[in-house]
């Protein structure tokens, strides 16, 4: 097992590996209290992992501990139970729930009964069933005997046989369990080290539970505040007939915004501190901090405090792995750093009580502002104060949504910093063979050792994606399509090379399309959404690409561009950015103003246009509910290229107006942890109709029938006619990797 690195750390983990609470955990996860046995000539053998039933205990019950259960099978579906206490007059008993030890009274000393498998055992000692394993055969006759063991003895008997060990300054560390049964000790490894990585990686999302947790309550607080001031702001403007604000007021009005995006400011400021605060103490371990906790932080000494913190706590990490034996030397540095912690958290009150003092000045500013208003008429004036208050609850509520997005990001970034190198497996016994040429053997291992190292490093060490399987096996999302590397020197691939391999791929994309519109009943005007992770994954290629097939097979098709941020677009059809989405949805042009004609007859370019200082509310405006009515009664499909969703959240806002949402990710580019966002998404039902688009596929020579293969569903084609594209050889890196990766 590698533990990432050589640090303070890799003793932390050995102390963890010894401790008797994680020791506890396994046998509970493993249920080895329970032994499963059969009579040999002299002793009694432990049959683990051989027997073809198993027994269902009931969680709350007590069940006798020492006393072996005698099981005897008559056929596949009856045994016969008994048991023999002797002279007992007392038996101890155990619940497994609540580890309560207690004795009962023995009324009957021996006991045989017939049961069926399956059929509950209602004894007062003894409460479960027995169950048959699947795809295996109970031999008549056969005879097994089931017994409980005191958990206490039990995790103590397996601590005492569990050896840990770390040679010096290395991040290996070696684990080994001594048992009789081969099976458990392979079972008792596998999970010790998995409940380990499990409990590692929890520690590590703690702060961002928390930090997630905090905005939650926030959120939901604020959003049922900017729902009723949206309402109360839409129906005031309904009774009065206000739809437009004079100068005078616009004048006033920005005065006002102008002071509360001061406040706003320093309301960030003051979340900062809170995370910080939260995270000082939530944590315990300072030789690091992340990004969210210390974003907005502009204050000069916690800046300085906190650097402070960072190289003690670096120091005592390095201390921890080099001194094993005295504890006494970082005495010093704890108290080190709980004085900084003291200072730190003084500073945080101050810095809050001063910002506080600023908001409140704002306050006054405002208020001053207000009295102007006072020269206004009356209906203006309360349209007026109602519209701030919607805007600042709006503003708030983004600040809010922006910060769990980063939180998320955190958690679904973080990874163990366990790697296990050899899972325990049983590779049986045989005898040595003596009569080999040990200096042979050993000039052989001495060859093959470094090429497998350097092809294990090169392979545990990746994380991305390397083929649509890998999708498979991370997500249920399904994969609706595989792509090819795209060879034109612009995006128009299916436009430029119609007849190629990366057309027919486009081409098997909108037949499973068609079928999954079928399949979901969805008619009339059809919209396709295009997201990905991160930006550089081929989420516009697809797009414009999409959009061409659809255009070239006669349909009215318009290609609209919604990444306000970043637009793209417009630079493959030779057409400018000057206006384009953004100037409808602020009321400054209309639809036919803003659609652009390109070289395909039945294709159309809506450019984002300028951008915004505002990208998140534009989309979530009712004009966005105008633009998408407009062109669905116009167009027969909507291809929408919108931000990449790992980074922003306009993505998510937009998937309501999707009838199917494309998620496009890029062969050894798209890392795996960056699909755990739209993975939990998927699972929690916020988003339906996606799939995956696997974009710049290569085969590596392996086929070589070129790329386009129509996956997902179950549906499309495949692009194996009138290909421009041949196969490539791999080279030896690559087929190395690829055996590694199988």
């Amino acid at each position: 097992m590698n533990y990432g690195g050589i640090s303070g750390k890799v003793q932390e983990v050995l102390l963890n590996l010894k401790s008797r609470e994680h020791h506890e955990k396994v046998v509970d996860s493993l249920d080895l209290y329970l032994s499963y046995l059969t009579q040999g000539r002299f002793y009694k053998t432990d049959m683990y992992g051989v027997v073809p039933f198993k027994f269902v205990g009931v969680d709350s019950a007590y069940q006798v501990l020492g006393h072996p259960i005698k099981i005897e099978f008559i056929d596949n579906n009856n045994f016969d139970l008994s048991y023999d206490f002797g002279e007992a007059e007392t038996i101890a008993t155990q619940n497994f729930v609540t580890k309560e030890v207690k004795r009962l009274s023995v009324s009957q000393p021996t006991f045989k009964k017939r049961y069926q498998v399956g059929e509950y055992i209602d004894l007062s000692f003894l409460k479960g069933s027995v169950e048959a394993i699947e795809d295996t055969s109970i031999p008549p006759g056969k005879t097994y005997f089931i017994q409980y063991t005191s958990f206490n003895n039990t995790v103590s008997r397996f601590l005492r046989s569990y050896v840990v060990t770390n040679e010096e300054r290395s991040p290996l560390l070696s684990v080994r369990l001594t048992n009789k049964n081969k099976a458990k000790i392979v079972d008792y490894l596998n999970t010790s080290i998995y409940i380990l990585d499990r409990d590692q990686l929890e520690k590590k999302n703690q702060y961002a539970v928390n930090t997630i947790n905090f905005i939650d309550k926030q959120l939901a607080r604020v959003k049922g505040d900017l729902t009723k001031k949206a309402d109360s702001l839409n129906d005031y403007k309904r009774a009065n007939k206000l739809f437009d604000i004079k100068n005078e007021t616009q004048q006033l009005s920005g005065k006002i915004r102008g002071y509360e995006n001061q406040k706003e400011n320093y309301e960030k400021q003051l979340m900062s501190y809170n995370l910080l605060k939260n995270y000082l103490e939530t944590s315990d371990d300072f030789t690091s901090f992340p990004a969210p906790v210390i974003e907005g932080i502009e204050d000069g000494n916690i800046q300085d405090l906190i650097s402070q913190m960072i190289r003690i706590s670096s120091e005592k990490s390095k201390l921890e792995y080099s001194v094993r034996n005295n504890v006494s030397i970082f005495d010093d540095l704890n108290r080190q750093i709980d004085g900084l912690k003291k200072v730190m958290f003084e500073s945080i009150s101050s810095a809050k009580t001063n910002i506080r003092y600023q908001i409140q000045s704002i306050n006054n500013k405002i208020y001053n502002v207000e009295r102007e208003f006072s020269n206004l008429p009356e209906s203006q004036q309360q349209l007026q104060a109602i519209e701030r208050e919607y805007l600042l609850s709006q503003s708030t509520y983004n600040l809010y949504l922006a910060k769990r997005g980063e939180a998320e990001l955190v958690k679904a970034s973080n990874v163990s910093d366990i790697n296990l190198l050899e899972p325990a497996k049983d590779t049986g016994q045989g005898r040595n063979a003596r009569n080999l040429n040990i200096r042979y053997v050993f000039a052989v291992l001495g060859a093959l050792i470094p090429i497998l190292l350097i092809a294990f490093i090169v392979t545990f060490l990746d994380h991305k994606l390397h083929s649509p399987n890998d999708l498979k096996e991370l997500s249920k999302i399904p994969l609706l399509g595989v792509v090819g590397k795209n060879q034109s020197e612009n995006n128009l691939a299916v436009l430029n090379k119609p007849k190629s391999a990366i057309a027919e791929a486009f081409r098997a994309v909108r037949s499973s399309l068609q079928f999954m519109y079928k399949k979901h009943d969805i008619e009339g005007s059809k919209t396709v959404m295009v997201t990905s992770s991160i930006s550089g994954e081929g989420k516009t290629f697809c797009s414009i690409n999409i959009a061409s097939v659809f255009a070239l097979s006669g349909k009215k098709t318009v290609l609209v561009g919604l990444d306000l941020r970043k637009p793209k677009i417009f630079g493959d059809f030779d057409i400018d950015n000057n206006i384009g989405a953004v100037n409808y949805l602020i009321g400054q042009l209309s639809l036919e103003e803003i659609t652009q004609k390109t070289m395909m007859e039945d294709l159309d370019v809506i450019t984002s246009g300028p951008i915004p200082p505002n990208p998140s509310e534009l989309l979530i405006g009712q004009q966005m509910d105008a633009l998408m009515d407009e062109l669905k009664a116009k167009y027969d499909y909507i291809i929408l290229d919108t931000p990449p969703i790992g980074l922003v959240a306009d993505a998510l806002e937009l998937i309501e107006y999707a009838d199917a949402t494309l998620y496009v990710v890029r062969q050894d580019y798209t890392k795996k942890d960056m699909l755990q966002l739209i993975k939990d998404k998927h699972q929690k039902g916020e988003v339906k109709n996606i799939s995956f688009l696997y974009n710049y596929f290569n085969q590596k020579g392996t086929y070589g029938y070129g790329y386009g293969y129509g996956y997902g569903y179950g549906y499309g084609g495949y692009g194996n006619g009138y290909h421009d594209n041949g196969p490539k050889k791999a080279s030896l890196l690559d087929r190395v990797k690829g055996v590694f990766r199988k």
